[in-house]
C-alpha cells in the first residue's frame, strides 16, 4: 500500500501531529480502554489474528468516529493489522479526552479531537485526517467522505473504499450514489444485522436512557415519553422507556413503522398531538426539525428534550433560542433551560447525541460486534476493492454471520447445526406436502 501514493512523500503538512486536550490524562484513558477491551472478545480475537497476518499492512486509514474507549480498541485492532491510522471525532461532544490522550501517548495513534470543540475546530480536525491522504475512510455520519468530495476532490481518486458506521451516514452516502457523486465504494457497516439489530436497538436503547438519567435524574415511571422515529434506534429506546414504566408514544412518518409501533403496544400520534401530551421528548429519525416552533409552543412547562439521532438538527434549536430571547441558563450539567415567557423547556447535551454528550455511549459488549464488522470490512476492501463499483454495499452475509458466531462463542454458547438432510431440504424446491 505504501507505494501507491508517492505524493505523500513530498507533501508538506503544516497541521499538528495531534490535537488533544491534555496528554496528562493518558493514564486514566488506558485504564478505561483496557476495561472496555474485557467486554470486546470478538474484536480482541480479530486483533490477535491481525497481529499475526498483518492484512492491512501499510494501508492508510482516515477515521472520523466517536473517540471513546470502544473506538480506541478498534484503532488498536487496525494498527495491529498493519494500518497507519489517523482519527478525528465525529461529534464535538462525543470525545472522551482521556481516551484521546491515551491513543496518542500510549498507543501511538494520531488523534485530532477535543470534547466541546467548536465547529471550526471540528472541521480543522477533519482536514488533519484528510492530510494523511487516507486510502480507506472510516466514517460515522459521512462528514469525512463529504469533506473529501466537496473540498478535496483531487484526493478522492486515491481512496480505495470506505466504511460507514451509522444510519445518517448511509442515508447521505446513498444520496451521493444516486446523484452519481460518490467517488469510491463504501461498505455500510450500519446495515449489518449484528450492527442494527444489536448496536442500534440494544446499545442505543440503553445508552440513551443512561444519558438522560445521568443528565436529569428523572423518574421515567409514570412519565409520558414521546419518541420520534421507530427505526431500530427508536425501537430500542421505546423498549427501555417502557421497561422503566414510561408511557410511550411514537411519532412516525412511515405507515408501516407506525403500524408496527401500534402493534408493539405503543400509542402513535402526530407530532402536534404528542407535543401537548409529552413530558420527555426523544428524537431518533435522522431528519431535520422534527420538533419545531409550533411544537415548542404546545409543550408543557418543564418538558425535557433529547436527541439520539446523529446530528443536532432534529430539534429546531434556532427557533428555540429565538423564542427564549436570551433567557437560557444551565440548570444541571448538560441541561439547558429555555425560559419562554415563563414556560421552561429543557434541552439535554445541546441537542447533540444524548448518549455520548451526557454519558459514555454504547456498552462495550455491543460495540464489540459493530467494530468487529468495521475491522473485517477494512480487511475485505483491501482484498476486493478492485471488484467493487462506486456505490454503497452491505456487509457480506458470511462476515455478519461470523461476527455473530464469535459473539455466541464468547458467551460459551453453541448453536444447533443442520443435518445433511436438513441442508438438502431447505436448498431444494422439489419437496412438497
Amino acid at each position: 500500500m505504501r507505494d501507491q501514493h508517492d505524493e505523500r512523500e513530498t507533501m508538506t503538512i503544516t497541521r499538528a501531529a495531534h490535537d488533544v486536550t491534555d496528554l496528562g490524562l493518558a493514564g486514566e484513558g488506558v485504564r478505561r480502554v483496557e476495561w472496555a477491551e474485557r467486554e470486546m472478545p470478538v474484536l480482541r480475537s480479530i486483533r490477535e489474528r491481525f497481529a499475526q497476518e498483518r492484512p492491512l499492512d501499510g494501508l492508510r486509514i482516515g477515521a472520523c468516529l466517536h473517540v471513546t474507549t470502544e473506538t480506541a480498541n478498534l484503532m488498536r485492532t487496525l494498527q495491529a493489522g498493519g494500518a497507519e491510522v489517523v482519527l478525528a471525532a465525529s461529534n464535538p461532544l462525543s470525545t472522551q479526552d482521556d481516551v484521546a490522550a491515551a491513543l496518542v501517548s500510549e498507543y501511538g495513534i494520531p488523534v485530532h479531537a477535543r470534547r466541546g470543540e467548536d465547529r471550526d475546530t471540528y472541521y480543522a480536525h477533519l482536514n488533519s485526517v484528510a492530510d494523511s491522504l487516507p486510502q480507506l475512510t472510516m466514517d460515522d455520519g459521512c462528514d469525512l467522505v463529504s469533506l473529501l468530495h466537496q473540498e478535496r476532490a483531487s484526493q478522492v481518486k486515491d481512496v480505495l473504499a470506505g466504511t460507514e458506521e451509522t444510519t445518517t451516514g448511509v442515508i447521505r452516502l446513498r444520496a451521493m450514489a444516486a446523484d452519481g457523486a460518490l467517488g469510491y465504494p463504501v461498505i455500510a457497516v450500519n446495515e449489518a444485522q449484528t450492527k442494527h439489530l444489536f448496536d442500534n436497538r440494544y446499545g442505543t436503547g440503553q445508552s440513551t436512557l443512561d444519558g438522560i438519567l445521568r443528565a436529569t435524574n428523572l423518574l421515567i415511571a409514570g412519565r409520558n415519553v414521546v419518541i420520534a422515529g421507530y427505526g431500530w434506534v427508536g425501537r430500542g429506546i421505546a423498549m427501555r422507556m417502557a421497561g422503566h414504566g414510561g408511557h410511550v408514544t411514537i411519532v412516525e412518518v412511515d405507515p408501516i413503522r407506525a403500524l408496527e409501533a401500534l402493534m408493539d403496544g405503543y400509542q402513535v400520534m402526530t407530532a402536534g398531538d404528542a407535543a401537548a401530551w409529552g413530558d420527555l421528548f426523544i428524537t431518533a429519525t435522522g431528519n431535520v426539525n422534527v420538533f419545531r416552533r409550533e411544537h415548542f409552543e404546545a409543550m408543557k412547562d418543564g418538558a425535557v428534550m433529547a436527541n439520539s439521532g446523529h446530528f443536532d438538527a432534529e430539534l429546531d434549536l434556532q427557533a428555540l433560542r429565538q423564542m427564549a430571547e436570551g433567557h437560557v441558563r444551565e440548570v444541571r450539567n448538560n441541561v439547558q433551560e429555555f425560559d419562554i415567557g415563563g414556560k421552561r423547556l429543557h434541552l439535554i447535551a445541546e441537542g447533540r447525541l444524548v448518549n455520548l454528550g451526557a454519558a459514555e455511549g454504547h456498552p462495550a459488549a455491543v460495540m464489540d460486534m459493530s467494530f468487529a464488522n468495521q475491522a473485517l470490512a477494512a480487511e475485505y476492501v483491501v482484498k476486493h476493492h478492485g471488484e467493487l463499483e462506486k456505490r454503497v454495499y452491505g456487509v457480506p452475509a458470511s462476515m455478519d454471520a461470523e461476527v455473530a458466531r464469535l459473539k455466541l462463542l464468547s458467551f460459551g454458547i453453541d448453536i444447533e447445526p443442520m443435518t445433511a438432510e436438513q441442508a438438502e431440504y431447505v436448498a431444494s424446491w422439489k419437496h412438497g406436502t
